[in-house]
């Protein structure tokens, strides 16, 4: 599961490298703010590049929701989504036949640009985080999907079975986020994708070689310590942890 997350860099360097321009010039000051550690189940604010619109950068609440739903029933249905995931995630093997993903996986899929993520290990029943991030760019390119509600947009980042990689990191759910290549984020928010087109690019695997992942903090699973600061994406070693990297 992917629910911690990070974005670091100003609004001009994701239009930059997107090609995008932000939605609201109001929130540009907003999002300039770096954001060390985004935690999902806080329903954060956070910035997609959305299929309907290609070329902006929107402000949308991290935790998909039904469109049925009113902008007032938010709240309440984030409290009652938690024992099913918050809508958080969405497996991408049920996203065309889920009652609220397969609304949005043919006209709603999103681009989540994010400088990093956080996955938990488990090591004698004990969390130790690790980061992902890239080694040569600014972003990684996480794929979703997204609703709108009235004026909001919700979204969930998309996840799929572990590569060997993730699997050796995140051993116990064995899951890791859909992450788009630089060839795939143009495809991914093309309209007239079907849905073999749509699975292949979520069954290709991303160039590891392109990440760079250590440990961290466990300060990061810690909801009394305040772990929204940069030392949280510092590296970490730990003498117990058998695992490589």
């Amino acid at each position: 599961m992917c629910a911690h997350t990070s974005q670091i860099q100003k609004v001009s360097t994701l239009e930059e490298q997107y090609q995008v321009k932000l939605s609201d010039e109001s929130q540009r000051e907003l999002f300039d703010h770096p954001s060390y550690h985004i935690i999902g189940f806080t329903h954060a604010q956070m910035l997609i590049i959305p299929q309907e619109k290609p070329s902006v950068l929107a402000a949308a609440t991290w935790g998909i929701a039904p469109e049925s739903k009113s902008v007032d029933e938010l709240k309440d249905y984030y409290k009652e989504s938690r024992k099913f995931g918050g809508g958080i995630n969405a497996r991408s093997e049920k996203a065309f036949d889920h009652f609220l993903y397969k609304q949005s996986i043919y006209t709603k899929r999103c681009i989540i640009p994010v400088s990093a993520f956080f996955e938990p290990h488990d090591h004698e029943c004990n969390k130790y985080p690790f980061v992902f991030k890239p080694n040569e760019k600014d972003f990684l390119s996480l794929a979703g999907i997204y609703t709108r509600i009235d004026n909001k947009v919700t979204f969930a980042i998309l996840t799929k079975e572990a590569s060997p990689l993730f699997a050796k990191i995140h051993n116990k759910k064995n899951r890791q986020p859909v992450i788009l290549s630089s060839e795939q984020k143009k495809d991914w928010l093309k309209d007239d994708l079907n849905q073999d087109e749509i699975q292949g690019i979520i069954k290709t695997d991303y160039d590891e070689n392109q990440l760079d992942y250590y440990p961290v903090s466990q300060d990061l699973f810690h909801p009394k310590t305040n772990s929204n600061v940069d030392g949280i994406l510092d590296k970490v070693e730990y003498e117990e942890l058998e695992v490589d990297y």
